[in-house]
């Protein structure tokens, strides 16, 4: 058992190692933006169509994705995309102008979009091969990645202001990340065959040519989308809008209205921590309808209460609700096939791009009240498409029997 335990263990390490890379990849360069602005002599228009690019890239990546993962697998696709994902950063770091710089941030958002699924095929595979859950903590590496990158950029700012210094120490940092972990990849992205025993790892067969062409997505895939959109649609919408609301509706103090964000953030790493085990304990469907309901109810409680303290406890039913949304959806979905991951995936870069920008529209014809309303809806929008969704594991009449441990 111990040797099985270890193998999980190495496997976990390495998995994460790729989520914390993305984190730390994306944070790493959205840290310069400042920096690139000015090199690039950029408007406020052109930053954002900059930013919008690396979204628009990671939703248009799921044609080539879902057919990258049926050639490649995902542990080469993981590998593949890290390695591009690093390079890029050089390359942004050289862009001559504005033109190129936005083809190069396109191009990220297209090796995110295939990272984003392999990583998570990656850490569907794990549950599936050693009989555990893991996927919640997984995402929480991802912040863990971000952090990381803003102290390197901090540190590195302390002794130059140079963007290609930063980048290259970066990327450096990114390949040997890639370079240590690799061998601890799966090979393995299906369900082992019935009779397997826990733990025993199987070997991938090869892709069939008529496993290599898209295929028409079912209505559960269907429903798994919306879920990841409404679920990203309320993540990206905090991030963007808590602050703001602190300040203008809330009336709280300039130093207090950033605590609305990081009320949220800690409090979604900290249900990620933790998450595993409430998924082992009582399945992930009924995760996901009750944290839906959580989040939504939590938030509108708080709207129509109004002040500081009851707003911030809102934001943190917020965080605690939706912590486990994306990993048990992303679960599910590859149960589905690597083609319903790939467009789960894109349904999920387009929901928390397109996201805040609607609430925007909503708080411009209303108030960020309704606004802040419209995210409470998709909160409880994503409890009711988990309905409607088939949930990979046992019936969830009975408790889980799956181990959490790390």
């Amino acid at each position: 058992m111990s040797g099985v335990t270890d193998q999980f263990r190495r496997a976990q390490l390495a998995i994460a190692a790729l989520f914390c890379f993305l984190g730390f990849q994306y944070a790493t360069w959205a840290s310069r933006l400042p920096a690139i602005k000015t090199r690039l002599d950029l408007t406020e228009a052109e930053l954002g169509l900059l930013l919008m690019a690396c979204g628009a890239g990671a939703a248009a990546s799921f044609p080539l994705v879902a057919i990258l993962m049926k050639r490649m697998g995902s542990r080469r696709l993981a590998v593949l995309s890290a390695v591009v994902l690093s390079l890029l950063l050089l390359a942004l770091s050289a862009a001559p102008n504005y033109p190129v710089a936005l083809v190069i941030i396109c191009c990220d958002g297209i090796a995110v979009g295939s990272l984003n699924v392999a990583m998570n095929a990656q850490g569907a595979a794990l549950e599936v091969t050693y009989q555990r859950t893991a996927m919640a903590r997984l995402h929480a590496t991802f912040s863990a990645g971000s952090l990381f990158a803003a102290l390197l950029a901090s540190g590195v700012n302390l002794l130059t202001t140079d963007v290609t210094v930063h980048f290259g120490v970066a990327a450096a940092l990114l390949l040997l990340l890639v370079g240590l972990t690799r061998s601890g990849l799966l090979t393995e992205d299906q369900r082992p065959p019935a009779g397997t025993p826990a733990g025993t790892p199987t070997e991938d067969p090869a892709p069939e040519k008529s496993r290599r062409k898209l295929s028409m997505p079912s209505r559960v895939t269907i429903w798994m989308g919306f879920a990841m959109v409404f679920g990203t649609v309320t993540e990206g919408a905090m991030n963007d809008w808590s602050a703001l609301y602190m300040k203008d509706v809330v009336d709280a103090a300039a130093e207090l209205a950033p605590m609305g964000i990081a009320v949220v953030s800690v409090m979604m790493v900290l249900a990620r921590v933790f998450a595993d085990g409430w998924r082992s304990r009582w399945g992930d469907g009924r995760i996901v309808r009750v944290g839906g309901v959580v989040a939504g109810t939590g938030l509108a409680l708080a709207l129509l209460a109004g002040g500081v303290v009851p707003t911030l406890i809102g934001f943190a039913c917020v965080g605690l609700g939706v912590a486990a949304v994306t990993p048990c959806i992303y679960v599910a979905a590859a149960a589905q096939g690597t083609d319903a991951l790939a467009l789960v995936a894109a349904m999920g870069t387009t929901g928390l791009l397109a996201g805040p920008a609607l609430i925007g529209f909503i708080a411009s014809a209303g108030s960020l009240v309704w606004g802040m309303g419209a995210v409470a809806a998709s909160a409880i929008l994503v409890s009711l498409c988990a309905t409607r969704i088939r949930w990979p594991g046992l019936a969830e009449s009975e408790p889980r029997v799956l181990s959490a441990e790390i």
